[in-house]
């Protein structure tokens, strides 16, 4: 049975100077800002953790790294079809109190099974929550037109996130580890009002169509089915698509690629060089610099480029990239450095905006955000083994280096198996 549809008359249309979708895309962009500062969290408590409290060894601390990461992504298409539910206010204030209680309890841990619980755990499914779902139903549901560049610019957040809260949370860090769980609960606790006052449903609960509507747009009736069932219907209908295995396969390579090696460790990483942990933390934020420019200008290019050649550049360029990282990190903030972090922040998350839009046609536009909930999922399983699998490559090492060429390999074979998705219209 098909859903219902309804359509806006033009005469119950209210009128804006500025259409609203950007004011929502704005809430979003705030709101994905200050989820970054929870995401940088882990990986400046790795070294505090490991020095200052009793019975935490790296990998340990890495454990629950690793299943916040996991979880982070396995929770997405499950909330991705919560929102589609009870609403996407309902879904992100719920999470963000989930954070906050979570991140504060941490600071009461004596064992690393209780960081894994609370920071893995109650942390991880509550950034799972919002995440990039959140930017994929934010834009779905507002634009119609702009909708690469508006999910380059949500996905950017991120990146601000991280350039803001890096080098605070690292001073914090190495002050008294701490403060940094009270400066994360403090703020999702703070952002749950603001969601309730600020954040709009979608364009129709304010009498308007999404921004680049035709005259002749209806609104598809949001499914009221069971959460799980649809996201767990929706999964196996996507496992009969070669398309959809591309994309999961790919997006595991993202993940490991980014903030389960480099976002995890590349400041341990740094250290073991004699690096100070503020300047490495400030290196990482700068990737988060040049990684707003790299996603706005991939969201603006996805909506005039082929996705397909778009993902092949980004991982063939990666993995070039992460060949070159061993030898180029030293004591002190060296050129050649520097180079790496801006080729690598402008590649960051660039793969977001192309694989949203690939996944839009899996099973077509309304199981869309679902679809890629569950890609981006993979994208955390790969994380998630990066994260804990490099701090291993460590132990057993003594480096880095063997878990950097590993994923380097990673990313170009990625790159020759994105362009046997097949091509199809993604508007």
């Amino acid at each position: 049975m098909l859903p219902k549809e309804n359509s806006l008359s033009s005469t119950s249309k209210r009128k804006y100077i500025v259409h609203p979708a950007w004011f929502a895309a704005a809430v979003g962009f705030f709101t994905l800002v200050i989820t970054a500062g929870y995401r940088s969290a882990p990986s400046v408590l790795i070294v505090p953790l490991h020095d200052n409290a009793p019975h935490f060894t790296r990998d340990q601390v890495s454990i629950a790294i690793s299943v916040n990461i996991l979880l982070y992504g396995l929770t997405a298409p499950f909330a991705a079809a919560l929102m589609e539910k009870f609403g996407i206010r309902r879904v992100v204030m719920s999470a963000l109190a989930a954070i906050g209680a979570g991140s504060i309890a941490t600071v009461w841990v004596t064992a690393p099974w209780q960081l894994v619980m609370l920071w893995g755990v109650v942390v991880g499914i509550g950034t799972g929550s919002m995440a990039l779902v959140f930017a994929a139903t934010v834009a779905n549901r507002w634009f119609i037109k702009r909708k690469g560049m508006v999910v380059g610019a949500l996905t950017a957040a991120a990146a601000t996130g991280q350039l803001i809260f890096l080098p605070l949370l690292t001073s914090v860090a190495n002050k008294n580890w701490h403060n940094v769980s009270y400066i994360v609960g403090a703020t999702s606790f703070l952002m749950v009002p603001a969601i309730f006052f600020f954040l709009k449903e979608s364009p129709q609960s304010i009498g308007m169509t999404p921004y680049g509507a035709p005259e002749n747009w209806v609104a598809t009736e949001v499914l009221k089915r069971n959460a799980a069932r649809e996201a767990l219907s929706t999964l196996r209908m996507s496992l009969g698509s070669k398309d959809f295995w591309i994309l999961v396969g790919s997006f595991a390579v993202c993940g490991l690629s980014t903030n389960g090696l480099i976002g995890t460790h590349l400041i341990p990483a740094a250290i073991d060089h004699h690096m100070p942990s503020v300047t490495a933390g400030s290196l990482l934020a700068l990737v988060g610099v040049f990684d707003v420019i790299g996603t706005l200008f991939s969201g603006w290019l996805t909506d005039r480029v082929d996705p397909r050649k778009l993902l092949f550049f980004y991982f063939f360029l990666r993995g070039l990239s992460l060949f070159l990282l061993p030898s180029i990190l030293f004591a002190s903030i060296h050129p050649s450095t520097l180079v790496f972090i801006l080729f690598y922040g402008l590649d960051w998350v660039a793969t977001v905006p192309p694989t949203i839009m690939l996944a839009r046609v899996v099973l077509g536009p309304q199981r869309g955000t679902i679809v890629y909930g569950w890609v981006f999922a993979s994208h955390q399983i790969g994380a998630a083994i990066a994260a804990y699998g490099a701090a291993i490559i460590k132990e057993q090492t003594g480096s880095y280096n063997l878990a950097f060429y590993i994923a380097g390999i990673a990313c170009v074979v990625t790159a020759y198996f994105v362009l046997q998705i097949s091509k199809a219209e993604v508007d």
